[in-house]
């Protein structure tokens, strides 16, 4: 029967397509209607950008268009507010639309294309002018919610082939268009080249057209849709009569046939997605899958911690300390292997968690070998309750397939926490509060998360009720779950590890640290791919491609070698929950092996550069190839021992296909809000490239050259924060850091030189990458960095030898640096092959130039004469100082005025060493002058006279010196 509708006269009626008509040609309005303001009033002026003008630049941008200037502001605001009415009425409209009684998603659209819009309104009318930070956050909030608005939408589409098709049209070129946007912005901004920024405007313009083409498109859904007003009290004096019965019968009709075509075979998107989106939503069970996954967050937490402790030990013993021992206590899972034991752990798998979070409390130990201990304690437990949960969870393929998403996204987690905090894990127990630490707040969140998590008792068996029989050795599946483990950890734990792989130098062509959101982006892709088409990631033709992906990524560079680590990250994510799952059904030993061969893979990849230290060091040198090779290896022989269905697994599969489904759609739901976390870090971590000198009136040139010992300091905390603390208050325009290269396992995949650039304003070369097998080179300056080339210099015996070549652009003239870092001492034949190549390099310069380096010789004896005279054109920056071993600072064809030693306090072993150029004046004299004599702007800062600041002082000569 008809609904019930109180009578009165319908005073207007009309089709919801008009809705959608409506705010479409007002929207693009405003859009247009400034244009062509801009264009025919201020068109200079909007195309002009912070590098080039006219003719360079000939369209205008969309910020530049809608900006601050009268009338086009004026314009478009006028136009925004008319959008506003239809635009909240759109809304609204499609959340009736698609409303169902089984699901919360079109709520959560719904709420989503709410605030979108009242994020359109903010970033409107408060514009940068008015406050630049609310501006920001406006805009990041509507692009943000632009992904889950475009996503609702395709996932709630009706029954409507037309719309759905223009629908995927528009989103897909919405996001294909991001692509070239931002490679363009690049172009402009750190390359600047002339025309890119109108050639990016372009793309920017048609996000415009199909952002708002993409809702346009709700005119095709909405045409069944009639929009009445009825005058109940019949005060109105409308022509429009009462609506007659049987049209009413219609409507309900139509609508009632929506509601059922939505459960039908027809309708409904039969489809592992669609199923996933069209499931209810229980807080409790979103519940658990947050606790969950930050579960696996703490796992990855403390497991990358590990090797990062472990390594400190071995870095100021110079050699095998006794501690990397600790190492080993991953292979905890070996436990399980025993029937009682394993029975024991399974029932009290809450304390086996809450025993592991000793590795978050260490960071309350200030002792290095206690907090090594705890950290130790705490990895073995988390390997030993992780293994034991998914074993025990093994006979219910719901929740142990939860437990794998939950520790995979726990990665994803882990990698984007460290794209926050500029490669540092917030929670890892070289943190603390004074160094950026969240330790207290991690330790609570996993109690929660603990106490969450290990409500539901496991299967009381204890045991894996095999209705899929493996039919091949556990060691091939161990080497699988080996594989894995060790390429997630060595290339995903940080979103610019195979970045910095692929980094060659300047002028920039491959990827940045702000872009590890593509890193994550893949990580996350890789999961989905996992979660919904298992079958697509365990083919032969998905390993061939991530062997593909290994090779590309080994051999080559920039975007192209980038893409082949996209590739592999997108294979280890997917082919995590079959691994894992093979693991369980091959039995508990499987684990115990498993991480015993990752632990064999850590040290391999450890020895590949500390050949120079260990024992059999030469048989692995700079063989990252082969640890590559055998991580694909492994990962195909986890394939290989993957087990084939039984004949009741299909009906199991089955009968568990709803909950699987409910159970990733929460899962979907916290990668998807990871994700967009991630995109917002990207976009207030992109490089501003607008970095000025200290003392630009006098054109100096404050230079410095440091070795940071991999940024761990003498107590075993994080010291990047104090690094970046002495090279400011020492205003220095340019630095060369040495022992910088912490893309390593067990240097917890950090990037110190991230976190200096972004907080001190400087362009960073970071050097050769991890995968050159060097302990790291870097250089930063506020200078731009026209071109820098990287080199390894000839090394038969000894560690390699790195050198950035840089020509920066200082006040308009072009200056070089070079930093370097020589052999050791215990190599004579490498360091002085060392000391030809770089005398060669530097006497073939036809610019001034500055050499930062670590030479390892003393002032006037040995090599020295081949760094400094005829040989390399250089000069000492001060002939005088004989106490010295390691750091020198020389230049050519540039004014030195001034030179000073710093002490290190305890962040490192070595001192600061910071010169004074005058770029365009002529080399001087050695004739020493007192400071009253040297110009303000030329001096350096009198705080660290006497004792200093926090131990850091003018030392050896007790204060600075001054040149004529």
């Amino acid at each position: 029967m008809a609904p019930k509708f109180r009578e009165g006269d319908a005073v207007v009626a009309f089709s919801g397509k008009w809705v959608s008509w409506a705010h479409t040609v007002v929207a693009y309005s405003a859009f247009i209607g400034a244009l062509v303001t801009g264009l025919s009033l201020h068109y200079r002026k909007i195309v002009e950008n912070e590098y080039y003008g006219y003719p360079q630049e000939w369209f205008p941008s969309v910020s530049a268009t809608i900006g601050d200037r009268y009338p086009e502001r004026a314009v478009f605001q006028f136009f925004i507010a008319m959008t506003s009415g239809p635009r909240f009425l759109l809304v609204f409209l499609w959340y009736i639309l698609t409303a169902r009684s089984n699901s919360n998603l079109p709520k959560i659209v719904a709420g989503v294309g709410v605030f979108r819009t009242l994020s359109c309104g903010g970033w409107t009318y408060v514009t940068s002018t008015d406050d630049h930070g609310w501006h920001d956050i406006f805009m990041i909030s509507y692009l943000v919610a632009t992904l889950p608005w475009t996503l609702g939408c395709l996932a709630l589409s009706p029954n409507n082939t037309k719309a759905l098709k223009y629908r995927k049209l528009m989103a897909g070129s919405f996001f294909g268009t991001l692509v070239p946007l931002i490679y363009f912005f690049i172009q402009h901004k750190i390359h600047k080249v002339p025309g890119a920024y109108t050639i990016y405007a372009f793309f920017e313009w048609a996000l415009i057209l199909f952002d708002v083409g993409f809702d346009a498109v709700t005119a095709l859904d909405f045409a069944g849709f009639e929009l009445v007003v009825r005058d109940l009290s019949g005060s109105s004096r409308g022509k429009l009569k009462q609506v007659a019965d049987d049209v009413l019968e219609k409507e309900y009709v139509h609508n009632k046939s929506i509601s059922e075509l939505e459960d039908s075979p027809a309708f409904r998107k039969d489809k592992p997605i669609g199923n996933v989106f069209g499931s209810g939503l229980l807080w409790t069970e979103a519940l658990d899958a947050i606790a969950d996954t930050y579960n696996g967050y703490v796992f990855w937490s403390m497991l990358t911690s590990l090797g990062l402790t472990v390594w400190y030990f071995p870095l100021w013993h110079m050699g095998i300390s006794g501690y990397e021992v600790m190492v080993m206590c991953t292979v905890s899972p070996f436990l399980l292997v025993n029937t009682s034991m394993r029975s024991l752990i399974i029932r009290n798998v809450r304390l086996v968690h809450s025993v592991s979070l000793s590795g978050l409390l260490a960071f309350l130990v200030t002792t290095p070998e206690i907090r090594l201990f705890a950290v130790g304690l705490g990895v073995s437990m988390s390997c030993l309750a992780w293994s034991a949960t998914w074993y025990a969870e093994g006979p219910q393929v719901t929740r142990i397939e939860s437990r794998i998403l939950a520790w995979s996204i726990g990665l994803v987690a882990s990698t984007t926490a460290k794209f926050a905090f500029w490669t540092n894990n917030p929670i890892w127990p070289i943190m603390h509060a004074e160094n950026g630490g969240w330790n207290k707040l991690g330790l609570v969140l996993a109690v929660l998360a603990i106490l969450r998590s290990t409500k539901v008792p496991f299967y009381t068996r204890g045991g894996v009720d095999l209705a899929v029989r493996p039919q091949t050795s556990s060691s091939l599946a161990s080497l699988g779950l080996a594989g894995l483990l060790f390429g997630m950890h060595s290339l995903l734990s940080d979103s610019s590890t195979m970045i910095l792989w692929v980094w060659e130098g300047f002028p920039v062509r491959g990827p940045i640290a702000a872009n590890g959101v593509l890193t994550i982006a893949a990580m996350s892709g890789g999961v989905l791919l996992g979660m919904f088409y298992p079958e697509l990631v365990t083919s032969w033709t998905s390993l061939l491609l991530a062997g593909v992906g290994a090779f590309i990524l080994v051999n080559h560079h920039n975007w192209f070698g980038y893409m082949g680590a996209l590739l592999l990250a997108t294979y280890l994510m997917g082919i995590a929950k079959p691994l894992i799952f093979s693991a369980v059904l091959h039995g508990p030993r499987t684990f115990g092996l498993g991480f015993l061969v990752y632990n064999v893979m850590v040290l391999a990849h450890v020895w590949v550069v500390a050949y120079a230290f260990v024992p059999g060091g030469p048989l692995m040198r700079e063989h990252t190839d082969w640890v590559m090779t055998a991580t694909v290896l492994f990962l195909a022989a986890g394939v290989y021992a993957l087990p084939k269905a039984a004949n009741g697994s299909k009906q199991r599969a089955r009968s568990t296909k709803n909950t699987l489904n409910r159970s990733a759609s929460y899962y979907t739901y916290v990668l998807l809000l990871i994700q967009l976390t991630a995109l917002v870090i990207s976009y207030l971590r992109f490089p501003t490239n607008d970095y000025v000198p200290y003392h630009r009136d006098e054109k100096v040139i404050t230079a410095g050259i440091w070795t940071i010992h991999f940024s761990l300091d003498n107590d075993m905390w994080s010291s990047e924060r104090r690094v970046r603390d002495l090279i400011k208050e020492l205003e220095v325009d340019v630095v060369g850091l040495l022992e910088s290269d912490l893309q390593r396992i067990i240097m917890g995949n950090r990037d110190t030189t991230q976190y200096l650039a972004e907080d001190l304003g400087m362009y960073v070369d970071y050097g050769p990458g991890p995968n050159k097998h060097t302990w790291g080179a870097a250089l930063l300056s506020r200078f731009p960095i026209i071109n820098s080339t990287h080199h390894l210099l000839p090394s038969p015996v000894g560690e390699l030898a790195p050198a950035i070549h840089a020509t920066l652009d200082a006040y308009g003239e072009l200056i070089d640096v070079v930093v370097f870092h020589s052999g050791q001492d215990e190599d004579p034949e490498d360091r002085r092959l060392q000391s030809e190549y770089l005398a060669r390099l530097m006497r073939e310069s036809p610019r001034p130039l500055i050499l930062l380096s670590y030479l390892v010789v003393k002032p006037g004896e040995g090599n020295y004469h081949t760094y400094v005279g005829d040989k390399s054109g250089m000069k000492d920056i001060d002939p005088s100082d004989w106490d010295r071993w390691c750091e020198y600072i020389l230049y050519k064809g540039i004014r030195r005025s001034g030179y000073a030693r710093v002490s290190r306090s305890t962040i490192t072993d070595t001192e600061l060493q910071v010169g004074k150029f005058i770029v365009g004046q002529p080399e001087s004299s050695n004739e020493q002058i007192s400071e009253g004599q040297v110009p303000e702007g030329l001096r350096f800062p009198s705080m660290f006279r006497g004792q200093g600041v926090r131990d850091h002082r003018y030392h050896v000569f007790d204060e600075p010196r001054y040149f004529v």
